[in-house]
């Protein structure tokens, strides 16, 4: 009985960190609903002198997307004296001599490529070397997966008028979101962030972070920020902070757009997950406490505080749904009060901000209202049942991260499906090796299953939904890495 009543305090710790997460998701989404109509509407002066800019690439084993890179790049409308761009290519197989082949194709543009030995740092690493060698003062940067739009330079470049601009990032929009089901969920997250949460931040004067491509720097401030750091596997993140925190100023712009390829595959999905939910968990340790003892304002640190420690989330929701299974027991023995479910009842309405959240953002993102209510009605229950079932393999992601365990970084593998390069068990980078997580998820699959029929005949519909959900989140992940994971094999 102990042991019940510890899982059922387990359950409210757990409700009541996704209830405050959600109250400040609901602030973000307050402040994009009163700012969605300044977009465009910055005033900025075209350059009278435009600046030297480098854009880098970074690049390692990137045989279906490298010469698609190369050619979006080329197209960049820019003065060519004052354009500089840097392929810092790491590969270790057939993709080096595919891109030096490929640069041959563009002698009108100015394209260095540098490759390097060896991946000390990895991204970040690569990144520093290449500012070493830099000639422009903004530095823009663009993953393997983007096609970036040939405007570019000349629509962000002007918000630099002041000098204390220190990055401008853009948003991202996705090649092949209607790939499949995969695709459409991790769009629908993706979008919440990019509509939702950048715009509400960067509107208050919030921490906002450069999301690892798609933006430009001021080179300066990289320097004077410390430059890149591999201390972490989200190394825009810890800069974004370390440049904020000394007094930068960063701009979002939603307007422009930098399109990019998504993971096609479940196993691909949870490798980028693990990544940047861990690595957002070494940044929460390595700055949180700086903030919190730093004169910014309540809701500057208040939304710090979220933002750091967003991932952690998953734990929360981890720990609420297994505990819940207690609740549910203590309330078929009658040992809950009616005052104690009233209670409980008030924290659900985390989940209904946070709902609201990706429901507006999908919203806003389509063209006519019977479109995103005909996808919305079966999209927000999916992509909520996917969520929680990644609980399990994001909680191991952050848990490493919160207590300073080290793994290397794992790039996620792109596939230029749209472009006919590869079809997904062709894929040489598939090497994912099952974790036994991906069992634990099958059992979960089982166990709120169990949860399903047992509240339908004890009639008990208490967590009937949220069970459902789970049960069905936790099969679909388990059934799609399953499948994912022998690609590799």
């Amino acid at each position: 009985m102990i042991f019940l009543y510890f899982l059922v305090g387990l359950y409210a710790l757990g409700m009541l960190f996704i209830f405050l997460y959600s109250l400040a998701q609901g602030h973000l989404l307050l402040q994009f609903i009163l700012g969605r109509k300044e977009w465009g509407k910055t005033p900025h002066k075209t350059p009278e002198n435009w600046p030297k800019v480098t854009v880098q690439l970074p690049v390692f084993n990137e045989l279906y997307v490298a010469e698609r890179l190369i050619e979006s790049v080329s197209k960049l409308k820019y003065p060519s004296d004052l354009l500089e761009i840097q392929v810092l290519d790491d590969s270790t197989d057939s993709t080096s001599d595919l891109i030096i082949k490929k640069l041959k194709d563009f002698p009108e543009v100015n394209f260095r490529y540098i490759h390097r030995q060896n991946r000390i740092g990895f991204k970040a690493g690569a990144l520093k070397e290449g500012l070493e060698k830099a000639s422009g003062e903004f530095i823009a940067i663009f993953d393997a997966d983007f096609l970036p739009d040939p405007e570019f330079l000349l629509k962000t470049i002007p918000y630099f008028s002041s000098e204390k601009v220190g990055m401008v990032q853009t948003r991202w929009t996705h090649l092949n979101r209607n790939y499949s089901l995969l695709t459409r969920l991790q769009a629908f997250a993706l979008d919440a962030h990019f509509f939702i949460e950048q715009i509400g931040r960067n509107r208050q004067g919030a921490f906002i972070n450069f999301n690892g491509t798609g933006g430009i720097w001021r080179k300066s401030c990289i320097i004077d920020s410390g430059n890149w750091h591999d201390d972490t596997l989200t190394e825009d993140l810890d800069l974004s902070y370390r440049a904020q925190r000394k007094g930068w100023k960063f701009i979002y712009r939603p307007e422009i757009e930098s399109p990019a390829e998504l993971p096609p595959i479940m196993s691909a999905v949870k490798s980028q997950q693990f990544r940047w939910t861990k690595g957002g968990a070494e940044c929460a340790i390595k700055h949180a406490g700086k903030v919190l003892k730093e004169p910014w304002p309540f809701r500057i640190k208040f939304h710090s505080m979220a933002h750091l420690f967003n991932s952690t989330i998953f734990i929360a929701i981890l720990i609420t749904s297994l505990s819940s299974i207690a609740v549910w027991w203590f309330g078929e023995l009658g040992l809950l009060s009616s005052s104690l479910m009233k209670l409980s009842g008030v924290f659900l309405l985390g989940f209904v901000l946070i709902a609201g959240v990706y429901l507006i953002s999908y919203f806003y993102g389509k063209q006519t209202f019977l479109k995103s209510f005909l996808g919305v009605i079966w999209q927000l229950p999916l992509f909520l049942s996917v969520s929680m079932a990644l609980a399990l393999h994001n909680s191991q992601a952050v848990w490493e991260g919160l207590t300073g365990k080290k793994s290397p970084f794992i790039r996620t593998p792109k596939f230029n499906l749209e472009g006919g390069k590869a079809d997904l068990r062709s894929n040489r980078y598939i090497h994912f090796r099952m974790p036994v997580t991906t069992w634990f998820e099958g059992v979960l699959a089982l166990v709120f299953g169990t949860m399903v029929v047992l509240a339908i005949l004890k009639q008990n519909f208490l967590f009937l939904p949220f069970h459902a959900m789970l049960a069905f989140g936790y099969s679909l992940v388990f059934i799609s890495s399953f499948k994912s994971y022998g690609f590799g094999r």
